[in-house]
């Protein structure tokens, strides 16, 4: 009977560093995105102290830059939104970190609370606004970094979605 054990043969793999792999130190995939945005909104001391609401126009920073992406917070108070655009050729990530937005999109409405988070490809249109009485901040990761946000007007998107249904 043979007594070597998987370990014997191998080794630990912890010791055999050649066998595990090196962690990312950008995210490339949706959920690796997805996820940043999740750790940076759980860091509140990262992002709060840098928030500034405005009365005449939505308020933005750039957070941080990584190989071909942006990360931006943005605030809102009651009544600002976006219009209806969508994000050229990024992707994106919405992740609203403190109050509630309400994005519109020709498949419906939702409401996003805190905590909530969007996915979206090249070219998803859609209208975020908030529409309470309460300011709200959100987080957004672009791939690749936001160059162009084309508007649209409702009857262009509605036009948009029957062509390719």
């Amino acid at each position: 009977m043979n007594s070597d054990s998987d370990l014997q043969i191998a080794g630990d793999i912890l010791e055999v560093p050649h066998l595990l792999r090196t962690p990312r130190q950008h995210p490339v995939t949706v959920a690796e995105f997805a996820g940043l945005a999740r750790s940076i909104a759980e860091d509140r001391a990262q992002w709060e102290h840098l928030v500034e609401y405005d009365a005449t126009t939505r308020w933005y920073h750039r957070l941080r830059t990584g190989p071909g992406y942006e990360v931006w917070l943005l605030s809102w108070v009651p009544g600002q939104g976006t219009g209806l655009h969508d994000h050229g050729g990024s992707s994106g990530v919405l992740t609203v970190l403190d109050g509630t937005l309400t994005e519109r999109t020709d498949r419906g409405t939702r409401v996003l609370a805190a905590g909530a988070q969007r996915v979206f490809a090249p070219g998803y249109a859609h209208e975020v606004v908030n529409d309470t009485l309460e300011p709200a901040i959100s987080l957004h990761i672009y791939y690749p970094g936001l160059t162009d946000m084309p508007m649209h007007t409702k009857a262009c998107a509605t036009r948009t979605a029957t062509a390719t249904a």
